[in-house]
């Protein structure tokens, strides 16, 4: 579905046992004619106009994490579909970069963020003291997220205003959503698309797709292979 380049494709290649170098399989790559797909242009979907209190940045642009459950990053994205936006909120463990939380809805509110920190608080059964990151939108500056955190022994930290830059991480995971999925469909219901980014996230994003920050293992699979170290 030429989602990979040639890091990927030679960490598949050298894991199946064959002995090639990266460079080598660059230079394959480009002699036949296969490249991995590139991105567009993304539209913001931040309020900040409003006057709810806003959190300091405690990440600053930091996004590693040594443990599970250290830090998560939290935005929302758009999908276009025949029958208008379908909104898309995640949540995501810093640790393996896996997306641990997410909520789909036809409106860009407050529930929509609060499902998807809900999800993520099941799945990981509730830690304490996590820093939760995310922009300084209405959604996240809403007193019915505000509680959830509060009331869950979170940690609330936002980007400073207009710089997608503090929240890199999770900007980077809906790119390549919309690289490798989104934008090379026409859904002409939200339903399609919801099914679709399910089945991407779920069963493709967090147990196959390599991730470059866990040495191209994916985010479960990372998990999996270090969790008797921590």
């Amino acid at each position: 579905k030429s989602r990979y380049g040639s890091p990927r494709i030679h960490k598949e290649l050298v894991e199946s046992g064959e002995a090639v170098s990266r460079k080598l399989v660059a230079r394959c790559m480009v002699k036949i004619g296969l490249r991995a797909i590139h991105a567009r242009k993304f539209k913001v979907t931040t309020d900040s106009n409003h006057d709810n209190p806003v959190a300091e940045n405690l990440l600053n642009q930091d996004f590693s994490a040594g443990v599970p459950n250290q830090k998560w990053v939290t935005d929302i994205t758009y999908i276009h579909t025949a029958e208008g936006w379908l909104y898309l909120a995640t949540v995501m463990d810093l640790y393996s970069r896996a997306v641990i939380g997410w909520s789909m809805s036809k409106r860009i509110n407050k529930e929509l963020v609060c499902d998807a920190l809900t999800m993520a608080l099941f799945r990981r059964k509730f830690p304490k003291g996590v820093i939760v990151h995310s922009d300084r939108g209405s959604q996240y500056c809403s007193k019915k997220y505000q509680k959830l955190m509060k009331n869950n022994g979170l940690i609330c930290s936002m980007s400073g205003k207009g710089c997608c830059y503090d929240n890199a991480a999770m900007e980077s995971f809906f790119r390549t959503l919309k690289v490798e999925l989104v934008h090379r469909i026409t859904y002409k219901t939200r339903q399609e698309a919801k099914n679709d980014i399910f089945q991407y996230i779920e069963t493709y994003y967090n147990l196959i797709r390599r991730h470059s920050a866990n040495d191209f293992q994916a985010p479960i699979v990372f998990e999996k292979m270090n969790e008797m170290s921590l």
